[in-house]
């Protein structure tokens, strides 16, 4: 029996959230994210803004150029993750099998829910008509035989749209749409694959598998299943993040070593707390660099798992050093991924005062829970944040 997987997406999520709570915004133009002066990015535009060549990711100053008229607001991620709970709680009430992908969007597997709340397309329409009931938001959705096929349907949907792909359809749903609609697809390979002549999903469709696994190796085998919506991984609740990571976009281009350095490693002890809160010890760090105007660098290490703020530091500050920085930063960033569960690294035996700092931190973690953040910091961090108030 073919699976049933519903994709379930949030419209402009962030936005919606503001114009909902506001009223006088709704019809309007709505950017969240840095301020409009500033050098941040855009998190989430409305659709009223979308006309404008507004989107999210791309840095504030040129949306405030496209759409000056538009209302520009800060990122309130408490309100916005109380929301994405209620959210995420509608879709368990139909599945045990949910699993979020981002604070507004989820895959739900419906097969042999069918007893419960009828057809899985029935359900879905039970989920979006919950979810604007409770919510007051809308969400769109695809429906597929597989987890790809159903966020391409997903997207193809926006806004408040459902579409249903259905099992044996998939070839034929994917071939009319262009090559950057299979995942993995970025800038880069979208331009090898147009020059080798595939600009649709069905021209790759017919291209020899040998030929695309010899081009671009393992992901040419994986380009070749996706083009024909081929996608056996299950839906899997509750798993593991697959990274945490802290950046900050400094208001003026730092040239300043010092102040990266600085800023690292209050980074790191960020992670670091997430990463124990969660359970979770990383064996990669990634050092993220944003050049002006806005080229972005990264570079990253492999080692034993840790959830050690001063190990993470000492990684990132290891690829700083390699870095010939000949132009000032404007954005610098950590990350910790390839996580596992917490006590599964060899650290302690080749760092003596790494079981003693671990320690430490965890008596660190429970001031903070108890008194708030910035109770305790590093002293390297004394110059930045000014001395810490005694108990």
């Amino acid at each position: 029996m073919p699976r049933a997987i519903a994709h379930v997406d949030m419209d402009a999520f962030y936005a919606s959230i503001e114009q909902r709570d506001r009223p006088e915004l709704r019809g309007r133009p709505v950017i969240v994210g840095a301020s409009p002066g500033g050098r941040g990015v855009v998190s989430a535009a409305s659709y009223e803004a979308r006309p404008y060549g507004v989107r999210s990711a791309m840095p504030i100053s040129r949306a405030a150029r496209l759409c000056p008229h538009a209302a520009f607001l800060p990122v309130d991620m408490v309100k916005y993750q109380r929301v994405s709970v209620q959210v995420m709680g509608i879709l368990a009430d139909f599945s045990p099998l949910v699993e979020p992908v981002s604070i507004d969007e989820a895959f739900v597997d419906l097969t042999g829910t069918e007893p419960l709340f009828g057809a899985p397309v029935d359900a879905v329409r039970l989920i979006k008509q919950r979810i604007r009931t409770e919510t007051a938001l809308t969400a769109s959705a695809g429906l597929a035989a597989n987890k790809f096929v159903a966020k391409v349907a997903s997207e193809l949907g926006k806004p408040d749209g459902l579409v249903v792909v259905e099992a044996g359809d998939e070839a034929r749903f994917l071939g009319v749409l262009p090559v950057e609609h299979l995942w993995g697809v970025g800038r880069v390979m979208s331009k090898e694959l147009r020059e080798l002549g595939f600009t649709t999903i069905a021209q790759l469709q017919k291209a020899p598998r040998a030929v695309l696994a010899k081009k671009f190796g393992k992901h040419g085998e994986a380009l070749a299943d996706l083009a024909y919506g081929r996608d056996e991984r299950p839906v899997e609740p509750f798993g593991v993040p697959k990274s945490i990571g802290a950046e900050e976009t400094f208001g003026v281009d730092c040239t300043d070593h010092e102040r990266l350095r600085t800023t690292l490693r209050a980074q790191a002890e960020r992670v670091a707390a997430e990463l124990r809160e969660g359970g979770f010890s990383a064996a990669r760090v990634t050092l993220k660099l944003r050049l002006a105007p806005f080229e972005t660098h990264t570079r990253s290490a492999t080692g034993e798992r840790t959830q050690d703020g001063l190990e993470l530091y000492r990684r990132a500050a290891a690829l700083l050093e390699r870095e010939r920085l000949t132009r000032p930063i404007r954005l610098i960033g950590l990350s910790a991924s390839r996580l596992g569960p917490s006590g599964t690294g060899q650290l302690d035996l080749l760092d003596p005062a790494a079981l003693r700092r671990e320690r430490l931190a965890r008596v660190v973690d429970r001031l903070t829970a108890r008194y708030g953040e910035g109770t305790v910091i590093p002293a390297a961090l004394l110059g930045e944040r000014g001395r810490p108030t005694a108990l």
